[in-house]
């Protein structure tokens, strides 16, 4: 991973950090920033822009054009599935993707987090 992808998730990481949902902070130590476009050709990724799994986020765009909200988002997810790594992905099948829990709280990280946002936390 590259200084740049190293550099988008610290701060995304610093944005999370400000927020007490989990018991322990996300850990980003193993996480993985990559821009795999093709990915988001695929018809079920067609949808989004990013994409997380349990130590990777995948970006459709170069992290120099990701937005930050966006990877905050994506690293919410992550920080979701060291709390829950079942229940979370599972909950994408049973409850569907706008009504889901985890994909509100990964909205709401991103826009309370932002800059200017009354309620942002460090690194905003």
């Amino acid at each position: 991973m590259n200084a740049e992808a190293r550099a988008a998730l610290a701060q995304a990481k610093a944005r999370l950090d400000g927020l007490d949902w989990w018991p322990r902070p996300v850990a980003t130590r193993r996480v993985r920033l990559l821009t795999v476009p093709w990915l988001f050709r695929l018809p079920w990724f067609r949808r989004f822009d990013g994409y997380a799994t349990w130590g990777t986020i995948l970006l459709r765009v170069p992290v120099s054009e990701a937005p930050a909200d966006l990877v905050t988002h994506e690293l919410c997810h992550v920080w979701q599935m060291q709390h829950r790594p079942l229940r979370m992905p599972i909950s994408y099948l049973v409850v569907g993707y706008a009504d889901n829990p985890y994909e509100r709280q990964a909205r709401a990280a991103a826009s309370l987090t932002a800059a200017g946002s009354p309620r942002s936390g460090p690194g905003s």
